[in-house]
């Protein structure tokens, strides 16, 4: 556990640096389900404000492989959802430079383009889909992945919580064999997430169906976020169902930090989030 701590910190000015997959593997081989629009290549967003690369436009969903320099021993991969309020995908901020600090962990990364604007039913198919096919590809290596995770952030984080707590419903009709496999990811991380109290009163987003077979959680959340009741809220469900958690709540922070340098909470996360890995890392 030490070595990977001071790994964190050896590693804090490299996983930014552009990270490039090893391949991309398109989630649909035929049509993809409930989509109107024909497949095409993703749609970049015009808007770079605040240096984020944004996709605006999905009708193809792939994952994008990112493997460890040094190879994958610990045989742990993590799908990754960026955020964007359904409406894009933040593809650096919450995906490569995610997929870049995975990667100094020594854990392959498997990052997410999920069905943009506004298709979150499309986008929960994606999801279910992208870890089947993870781990048809996976299962048998190389890398041979044992362990097969998802994380998300902001609206990422809502699909990696609507993921986790609705792998048994049949979003989709099977289309391959990997079909068979399960979409239940084996852990879970979510990195302020959002749209999780959308309940009366604030409380769990009826979608979101705990119980006690749901995957150990973790919570990352500051105080002053606007949507920082959600992980409160998701903690407290977790909780009663003696589902295994933990929660992090800074005071200040805000939203939508990722991993970028001068935000506290930016800087916090990754060594909570890393520790809380080695849980699964034989």
């Amino acid at each position: 556990m030490k070595k990977l701590i001071i790994l964190v910190f050896l590693m804090a000015s490299s996983f930014l640096l552009p990270a490039q997959p090893s391949r991309t593997i398109h989630l649909w081989p035929f049509a993809v389900p409930s989509e109107i629009s024909p497949k095409s290549a993703d749609v970049p967003s015009p808007d770079d404000s605040r240096g984020v690369t944004r996709i605006a436009r999905v009708t193809d969903p792939v994952i994008e492989v990112f493997e460890p320099a040094g190879g994958n021993r610990g045989g742990v991969g993590i799908v990754v959802c960026p955020g964007g309020a359904y409406r894009i995908l933040a593809y650096d901020l919450e995906g490569t430079e995610i997929a870049g600090w995975l990667n100094s962990l020594g854990i392959t990364a498997f990052v997410l383009h999920y069905r943009v604007p506004d298709n979150p039913a499309g986008a929960l198919m994606d999801a279910q889909r992208a870890l089947r096919v993870a781990r048809d590809q996976y299962q048998n290596g190389p890398p041979h992945l044992k362990t097969i995770g998802i994380m998300g952030f902001s609206a990422g984080g809502s699909l990696s919580a609507r993921t986790s707590t609705r792998y048994q419903d049949k979003t989709y009709e099977p289309v391959d064999a990997a079909d068979q496999l399960s979409s239940k990811p084996d852990f879970t991380l979510l990195i302020y997430p959002a749209y999780l109290d959308q309940g009366p009163g604030r409380s769990l987003t009826p979608e979101l169906k705990v119980d006690s077979l749901t995957p150990p959680v973790f919570l990352f959340q500051t105080a002053d976020d606007p949507y920082g009741n959600g992980s409160l809220v998701m903690a407290g469900a977790l909780r009663d169902r003696k589902v295994p958690v933990e929660l992090h709540i800074l005071p200040k922070g805000g939203h939508g930090y990722g991993l970028r340098k001068g935000n506290v909470a930016a800087e916090a996360w990754p060594e909570l989030a890393a520790v809380w890995l080695q849980q699964f890392v034989p």
